[in-house]
């Protein structure tokens, strides 16, 4: 049985999250972490930005995700964890359900990196 849903939010409150779509460019092991891989993630700007996500040993190969699209919220707070930065978070399926591994939210088709979702 699914999870209830949560309260309703207005329109203002989800126009102020900024959800874009990014490739996993590359991955790496947060070796004093059991759990945080660290993304690098282009986002179609200058420079990459780096994600920390939960998601070590969710799949077979950790590293397989490179070169996947899909999507990020980027306009979080920057968070320090384990000696590095996160810039955002990943949106994936089941995670809060506790399916693992999770589904990555990934477009049908190549699209622009920096395309925003909404």
């Amino acid at each position: 049985m699914p999870a209830p849903m949560k309260d309703y939010i207005t329109f203002a409150d989800f126009e102020k999250l900024d959800i874009r779509l990014g490739t996993i460019i590359k991955v790496e092991d947060i070796e004093e972490s059991d759990t945080l891989l660290k993304f690098t993630v282009d986002f179609g700007e200058e420079q990459p930005k780096t994600i920390l996500c939960n998601m070590k040993g969710e799949r077979e190969n950790d590293y397989a995700i490179e070169g996947v699209q899909t999507l990020f919220v980027v306009n979080l707070k920057p968070r320090k964890m384990f000696g590095h930065v996160s810039e955002g978070m990943l949106l994936d399926i089941g995670y809060q359900d506790g399916l693992r591994p999770s589904a990555l939210a990934i477009p049908e088709f190549k699209i622009p990196n920096g395309s925003r979702a909404g």
